[in-house]
C-alpha cells in the first residue's frame, strides 16, 4: 500500500489515539476514512459529541451517542473521536462524494482512486441521497471493522451490487476489482498486468455463480467465501483500501 502524502504526522497521530482511546493498530491501518478522520481530530479531552450537537452551524446533526453506542460496536470515547475528526473535516456535518475521492487520493497518490472512491461512497451512502452522514458512517464502519464474517460479507455483496438489484454481474465483479487494481496497481511489485483484474474476475465468478445463471446472488456470495480460502481472501482485499 502506498504511503499517504501527508508524512509522518499522520501516524503519530494514530499511536496518541490507540494508545488513549482503543482502537487498535489493525483498525486504524487498515482503514483510510479512520485515519484520514483521525488526523482531523483534536485532542481536546473536555470536547464532547454532546458539545458538538449543539453547534448551530452543523447542517446535519447525528443521532445521539446513547442510540449510536447502541447500534455500533464502537465506545463512547470512540464514538466522540470519530465525529470530532468528522466535524473538523466535514463542518456542515455529512460527507459528499469528492471528499471520498480527496481523502483516496492522498492515500493512493501514485494510482487512480477516484472509480473506487465512487463505488465506496455508494455503499456507505444507504439512503441514496447523494451524502453521508455520520450515522451512516459510523454504523458502515462498526460493520467492517468489528462485525461478524457474515456482516462484513453482506456489506461487501453491496458493495459489489453496483446497480443494487440484489445480484452481481461479472461486468459489476469486473468494475469493482478494476477499480482496486488502478487505485494499487502502481503501488504494488512486480507491477500488476493489464489483464489481471479480468483474469481474476473469470476465475471467482465462475465458482461463486453455482447454478450457472450470469449472476451472483448474496447466498451464493456468502457461501462461496465461507468455503473458498482464496475467494475470501480476493474479497477481503477491500478491507485494505477502506
Amino acid at each position: 500500500m502506498c504511503t499517504p502524502s501527508k508524512g509522518p504526522q499522520w501516524k503519530n497521530n494514530l499511536q496518541h489515539i490507540r494508545k488513549d482511546h482503543g482502537f487498535s493498530r489493525k483498525v486504524l491501518l487498515n482503514c483510510c476514512l479512520v485515519r484520514r478522520i483521525i488526523t482531523w481530530a483534536s485532542p481536546s479531552p473536555k470536547d464532547s459529541v454532546e458539545d458538538e450537537l449543539e453547534l448551530s452551524t452543523v447542517r446535519h446533526r447525528p443521532e445521539g451517542l446513547e442510540q449510536l453506542e447502541a447500534q455500533t460496536r464502537f465506545s463512547r470515547k470512540e464514538l466522540q473521536i470519530l465525529y470530532r475528526g468528522f466535524k473538523n473535516e466535514c463542518p456542515s456535518g455529512v460527507v459528499n462524494e469528492e471528499t471520498f475521492k480527496d481523502i483516496y487520493s492522498q492515500f493512493f497518490p501514485q494510482g487512480d482512486a477516484s472509480t473506487y472512491a465512487h463505488f465506496l461512497f455508494n455503499a456507505f451512502d444507504t439512503d441514496h441521497n447523494g451524502s453521508v452522514s455520520f450515522e451512516d458512517f459510523v454504523m458502515g464502519l462498526s460493520i467492517l471493522l468489528r462485525g461478524t464474517v457474515q456482516e462484513k460479507l453482506i456489506w461487501a455483496f453491496n458493495l459489489y451490487d453496483i446497480n443494487k438489484d440484489g445480484y452481481i454481474s461479472k461486468e459489476e465483479m469486473l468494475d469493482i476489482m478494476k477499480a482496486i487494481y488502478d487505485m494499487m496497481g502502481k503501488c504494488t511489485y512486480p507491477v500488476l498486468k493489464e489483464e489481471t483484474p479480468r483474469q481474476h474476475v473469470e476465475i471467482f465468478f465462475q465458482k461463486m455463480d453455482k447454478n450457472k445463471d450470469g449472476v451472483v446472488t448474496i447466498d451464493e456470495f456468502i457461501d462461496s467465501c465461507q468455503n473458498d480460502e482464496n475467494i475470501m481472501r480476493s474479497m477481503h482485499l477491500f478491507e485494505n483500501v477502506l
